[in-house]
């Protein structure tokens, strides 16, 4: 996923073990268009049939809290496709549409529904963190050459026009804290 996204995570049992984990959920039933003489996304429709869904589990899991809590948790090897029979464990995601990802912090003991082929698991040992700034429209293809360019020099996965996110940080250096949790 491109920018990737990062998370620093306080508030957690140093000595618990955890997984940390993210998925990407639509955020509304709707296809968009992009309109260029008014630079403004338009709804063009309603969203294409959901697809299977998948979870990305950071591949540093499972690690005690005080682990966790001493990085920044990056997803920088998350991978998105358009691929509907996509089988090599990629977030599959429909072009023109938004999406919202999901942090998840899962105690080990309420792990055992975790599955990159599953919904994430609920209950009091999950919690589910939401960003709002974060949320973007995929495209798999550019008009903006700069932003084409910046994709192909900047993202480690890039293959010429492939799916990639409308949204940038303004300092690439940025992350999200997670608030803490008493648990």
């Amino acid at each position: 996923m491109f920018p990737a996204m990062r998370v620093k995570i306080t508030g957690l049992d140093p000595h618990q073990q955890y997984y940390i984990a993210m998925d990407i959920v639509p955020v509304d039933n709707k296809r968009y268009r992009y309109v260029y003489h008014s630079s403004k996304w338009m709804v063009a429709g309603n969203a294409d049939s959901p697809v299977p869904p998948r979870v990305y589990i950071h591949p540093d899991s499972l690690a005690s809290g005080d682990t966790w809590m001493r990085q920044v948790v990056s997803f920088d090897k998350l991978k998105l496709t358009n691929n509907e029979l996509d089988d090599q464990g990629h977030i599959i995601l429909h072009s023109m549409h938004k999406y919202q990802p999901r942090v998840h912090v899962i105690r080990k003991d309420f792990s055992s529904d975790l599955s990159p082929t599953k919904p994430v698991p609920s209950g009091d040992g999950v919690k589910t963190f939401n960003f709002p700034e974060t949320v973007f429209t995929t495209v798999t293809a550019y008009q903006n050459q700069q932003i084409t360019r910046l994709k192909i020099d900047r993202n480690p996965f890039a293959k010429g026009e492939i799916f990639a996110l409308n949204w940038f940080l303004e300092d690439p250096e940025d992350c999200f804290t997670l608030p803490k949790q008493t648990q």
